[in-house]
């Protein structure tokens, strides 16, 4: 009798936990869907400074700069942006680090206005990480895709120089993106800086698209009614993959000198 209530008893708990995990499931469907092999958000560096610190169990302090879409046009609330997702997603990853993530995004700028302001909004901050969000307002307003990228890599100069580990992220896979024909270009341009710097580069772009063409992700699941910025889902996607990136170039850093 005993052997019996005892096994009554946890079939009971099992359907207790069903009922309180499968609303919480079923009310964010494109968080399962928000996945991609690993290598997908590969940066393709290590993060030495980054990883330095959190080895030291030092605070973290990292800078999101760019546009609209760092400072989160599109989304239902400032912590909805990827930088606030960001800062959740790592805390995750890195539990006993104390990381913060600022959000330097300004609506509108291009490439050349953004690298104005790095001294005031990104090394004055004393970052351990900059992530630079670049070429999307160029792109969209068949801008100077020259003057474009001398304004990056005079900005990722200077971050350098400061000791400062940076990733560049590229455009957002958008319907509106998806008319011009600078995006080839540009996304060449992105690539070539982060090589040549030999710095991380997240690609957003790509990474998008892959969740539309491999997870069954529609446009409208990642992006909003303007057909250019990414909504709540979006930002929540890049910001999940991204923090995968990290993890990993800490991970590859850390192996390196275990070696």
């Amino acid at each position: 009798m005993s052997f019996v209530l005892s096994s009554a008893v946890r079939v009971l708990s099992l359907i207790a936990a069903l009922a309180v995990s499968v609303p919480a499931l079923a009310a964010d469907p494109a968080a399962a869907r928000c996945q991609l092999p690993r290598g997908a958000s590969a940066l393709s560096v290590p993060l030495p400074q980054l990883s330095q610190r959190i080895a030291a169990g030092a605070p973290i302090r990292i800078v999101a700069i760019g546009s609209s879409s760092t400072a989160g046009a599109g989304a239902s609330s400032p912590d909805k942006a990827y930088p606030a997702r960001l800062a959740h997603y790592l805390g995750e990853r890195f539990r006993s680090a104390d990381i913060a993530v600022l959000n330097r995004g300004i609506n509108g700028e291009t490439d050349d206005q953004t690298e104005k302001r790095i001294a005031a909004d990104a090394l004055d901050a004393k970052p351990d990480l900059v992530i630079w969000q670049v070429g999307a307002n160029t792109v969209l307003r068949d801008g100077d895709q020259t003057l474009s990228e001398r304004s990056v890599r005079r900005g990722v100069e200077r971050l350098r120089r400061a000791g400062i580990d940076v990733v560049l992220m590229d455009l957002q896979y958008a319907p509106k993106m998806l008319e011009k024909t600078g995006v080839v270009p540009m996304l060449s341009r992105i690539a070539g800086i982060a090589t040549d710097q030999h710095i991380g580069l997240f690609r957003r772009f790509d990474v998008m698209r892959s969740l539309v063409e491999t997870r069954g992700m529609t446009m409208a699941d990642l992006i909003g009614p303007d057909g250019v910025h990414q909504n709540d889902v979006g930002y929540d996607c890049v910001a999940r993959m991204l923090a995968v990136g990290i993890e990993d170039a800490v991970s590859i850093h850390n192996s390196g000198l275990q070696r």
